[in-house]
């Protein structure tokens, strides 16, 4: 942190009356962000978000294809590039929609700051780790998941606020970038991996049909980071606000499937298939997808591409970014990928996979 940051925060909680709160700084993840908690005189807590303005710009919503891939990653996987802007607007709309997020009460777009509510320690993660059984937890994150779901979301999100965030759709350009990360960085994780052209034509053949079947189907809100350690444990409220969300910012309209693959396809703990079969079909039970024979071949599918991107983005933060720790996740991922590519309908997929990323490169 420079002095100047430090000043400029110290100046924003001044004017919002928490200037004499006691801070102390949260545990981060793999972004940009950092989080402190304020301790107030009166006994109260809130959480102060810190987000700099550092990445590559988010996706203006008349973007073409060109200009996306001229702006950088973020523009094209349509992520939100940090914006703090985003986070405030979604926020709105989750707990107009009758969901939990943390309310906002001050933000500064320009600086990247913002102060909310505090919801609490209990993430379903920390619960389920320390003994909790995690058939509620998980029956109660897909029960927030199809409300999330059926609710309808307009396209611009923030007015109340006075802000005017686009919800874009999670379209075909933005899958494939997320496709394109296994093969841009595990080679330099794994050097047994082989990649030339001809296999990276075949890669992107591969998932032309399941990229076009993502973007038709890219019809509900997706929070798009979807797991236990987003959620947040609220047993005093009612239905499905008793499920906390952080993390949402990169929110767009996307195939219903990602949310329940970024569930179930948990990079953090293992999901169990007896676990993971059990929600699944209350899922489709609840969202009313039983007689739809589509929508566990595109969870499956649309599962093995979310699967492919986090194991190409835990591969970059290893060799980019010098965070080793992310490479022990690599085995729960290859074998969750195992699981979806057993569809047959991924087959060449399958075979892929064997061809180019030997047995030895899967761990």
């Amino acid at each position: 942190m420079t002095v100047e940051r430090d000043a400029l925060k110290a100046a924003f909680l001044s004017s919002a009356g928490l200037g004499e709160a006691r801070r102390a700084p949260l545990a981060g993840d793999a972004s940009t962000r950092a989080y402190e908690r304020l301790y107030l005189a009166d006994g109260s807590r809130r959480i102060f978000m810190d987000q700099p303005p550092v990445e590559s710009a988010s996706c203006p919503p008349d973007a073409d294809p060109e200009t996306r891939r001229a702006l950088g990653y973020n523009a094209l996987a349509r992520l939100a590039a940090g914006r703090v802007d985003a986070f405030v607007a979604v926020a709105g709309w989750l707990n107009r929609a009758g969901l939990s997020a943390p309310r906002i009460e001050a933000f500064d777009v320009g600086q990247g700051l913002a102060i909310m509510e505090d919801l609490g320690d209990d993430l379903f993660g920390v619960l389920i780790a320390g003994g909790a059984d995690e058939v509620p937890l998980y029956e109660a994150a897909v029960e927030a998941l199809v409300h999330m779901q059926s609710t309808p979301a307009p396209d611009r999100l923030g007015a109340e606020a006075g802000l005017d965030w686009p919800i874009l759709t999670y379209d075909a350009l933005a899958l494939q970038t997320a496709a394109d990360l296994l093969p841009d960085w595990l080679p330099a994780l794994r050097p047994q991996v082989r990649i030339d052209a001809a296999a990276r034509a075949d890669w992107e053949a591969l998932w032309r049909p399941i990229l076009q079947r993502g973007e038709a189907g890219a019809s509900v809100f997706s929070h798009r980071d979807y797991h236990v350690e987003n959620l947040i444990w609220l047993p005093q409220r009612e239905g499905p606000a008793r499920v906390g969300m952080v993390d949402f910012q990169d929110a767009v309209l996307a195939h219903p499937a990602w949310d329940l693959s970024m569930l179930l396809h948990d990079a953090r703990r293992d999901v169990s298939p007896t676990l993971s079969e059990a929600m699944l079909e209350r899922y489709l039970d609840s969202a009313g997808r039983m007689d739809d024979p589509q929508f566990v071949p595109d969870f499956r599918a649309l599962g093995a591409l979310n699967i492919s991107r986090i194991i190409g983005v835990f591969a970059r933060l290893v060799v980019r970014d010098g965070r080793p720790r992310y490479e022990a996740f690599l085995p729960r991922m290859w074998g969750y990928l195992d699981a979806c590519l057993a569809d047959p309908g991924l087959s060449d997929l399958r075979d892929w996979l064997d061809a180019c990323v030997p047995a030895e490169a899967r761990r």
